[in-house]
């Protein structure tokens, strides 16, 4: 009371304590109950016992022996045992480094990183990290199922809580990079439900991977020709036959490797007139020109000439695709006229930088009529641009195969790759200067984009390319179908 005003006293915002069931039963229920519970204690103990057994068999049937033959035969023989194990490793070890490490050495890595970094830290991070909810008093919190080492990375494959999307996972990479001591972190999506967190550790393509040996076989693979290395050892495969690819770098990133890489590949090809590469080189000459046998025709300037080549090759496609029609839906090598691929070393100075504007709307509208319908006649075409922006390249959604190396800024990411990649962990803007020829590669249809690093091609294995097809018969385009129905 105060004075004649009743006051209401403030309402109790303490949480109400919580027991356990079993506190409020009586003591000879609890009596009773005990040599179950210590029955059930045992059977959950055993079980977690034969699980430990089937997860690390070859680790708990050494531990066994070793006890085994101490108790029968004393401490020497387990020495000598240990030393002949020792041994026998390092022999594996210098005959065959590389399932070394993939059965053995990584297991091991495994186990310890799962044992000293994910299992204590998990339940803290996913809870500052805000990726635990609590509701009605339980906890929520992200599984964690699997860790696997790879030596440059870890992968985490973790169990989402109900409701709870990718995105909010994407959001965290740095966030978890850090907490988990490593330089970054990727996000891949399994199943509904089902990440995969790769926590990266160093870089596998530090090193130029050097180029293959030119091969004499004519039967070259135009979906999936090898072009370099990916990140995890696998190669590198960029589909040409079905697909546009647009090549995007800053100067000094590798557009270069990744464009010689795909010629030397083709090389074989190229000669047995099978393919045939048309180029225009608006930097006189620079790029292009330091292998001009691999090219049927060749310009090196962005005028009237680059032009009409660009509108001639649109003809080309539109006349195939008359030909083609009732016959085949895609190129094959039974059409009787060669794969044609259409190399332009600088896009924009075609698209966006010509002075005049009637040469840039004709060369603008070639390259789109190719980019769009040469697909199915067998005409690809493999644009390098330093620009992304839609300034500059308007209808870069026409390319279907897009290759971001090094760039300048973390927007030009989404530009090349699409929208939320970099979020996933593409980060092609921080590539180091001193790996050129590392780039990520996206395929429309493909979600999660790839890191690979294209061959390393020097000046002398250009040399030996322009001898490999020196003595090739330069091929023409291809007559048109009456002249071909006359003969």
């Amino acid at each position: 009371m105060s004075g004649t005003r009743w006051v209401d006293p403030a309402p109790f915002e303490g949480s109400r304590p919580r027991f356990p069931w079993w506190i409020w039963l009586p003591r000879w229920a609890k009596v009773v109950a005990l040599p179950f519970v210590l029955a059930g204690l045992a059977v959950w103990l055993g079980v977690r016992l034969v699980l430990v057994a089937l997860r690390y068999p070859v680790a708990v049937g050494v531990l066994v022996l070793a006890v085994v033959a101490y108790r029968e035969f004393g401490l020497s023989p387990l020495v000598l045992a240990l030393l002949s194990l020792v041994a026998g490793l390092a022999i594996w070890f210098g005959l065959h480094r590389a399932s070394f490490l993939r059965h053995c050495w990584y297991r091991v890595v495994t186990e310890w990183r799962r044992a000293t970094i994910y299992v204590p830290k998990w339940r803290t991070v996913v809870r500052l990290a805000d990726l635990a909810k609590e509701h009605r008093g339980k906890e929520y919190r992200p599984v964690l199922r699997r860790v696997r080492a790879e030596g440059w990375r870890d992968k985490v494959r973790v169990r989402m809580i109900p409701a709870q999307s990718p995105e909010q996972w994407e959001a965290r990479r740095e966030n978890l990079a850090h907490s988990f001591n490593a330089r970054s972190c990727r996000v891949r999506v399994l199943k509904p439900r089902l990440l995969e967190l790769d926590f990266i550790h160093a870089d596998p393509l530090a090193r130029p991977v050097p180029i293959p040996r030119l091969d004499d076989s004519e039967d070259v693979d135009l979906k999936r020709l090898v072009i370099g290395v990916t990140e995890t050892g696998r190669p590198w495969r960029l589909k040409l036959l079905g697909s546009q690819v647009l090549v995007v770098g800053v100067p000094g990133a590798g557009k270069g490797s990744v464009l010689w890489s795909i010629v030397w590949q083709l090389a074989p090809a190229i000669r047995a007139g099978l393919v045939r590469l048309v180029g225009i080189d608006p930097k006189g000459g620079m790029e292009l020109g330091q292998c001009p046998d691999a090219f049927a025709k060749v310009v090196y300037d962005n005028g009237p000439d680059a032009v009409e080549l660009l509108e001639e090759i649109a003809a080309e496609v539109k006349a195939r695709a008359s030909r083609y029609r009732g016959v085949r839906r895609l190129w094959t090598r039974s059409a009787g006229e060669p794969f044609t691929v259409l190399v332009v070393d600088e896009l924009a100075d075609l698209i966006a930088y010509q002075q005049h504007k009637q040469l840039r709307d004709r060369a603008a509208r070639a390259v789109q009529t190719i980019s769009s319908q040469g697909r199915a006649p067998g005409v690809a075409t493999v644009a390098l641009v330093q620009d992304p922006r839609k300034e500059v390249v308007s209808f870069r959604h026409l390319f279907t195969t897009r290759v971001a190396l090094r760039l300048d800024e973390p927007i030009q990411v989404d530009m090349v790759l699409g929208d939320g990649v970099r979020q996933r962990g593409a980060a092609a803007h921080e590539i180091s200067e001193n790996t050129p020829g590392v780039a990520w590669f996206k395929e429309d249809g493909q979600r999660e984009p790839d890191r690979a690093r294209a061959f390393h091609v020097t000046d002398a294995d250009l040399v030996e390319l322009g001898l490999f097809l020196a003595p090739a018969t330069v091929h023409e385009f291809p007559a048109s179908h009456d002249r071909r129905e006359a003969a």
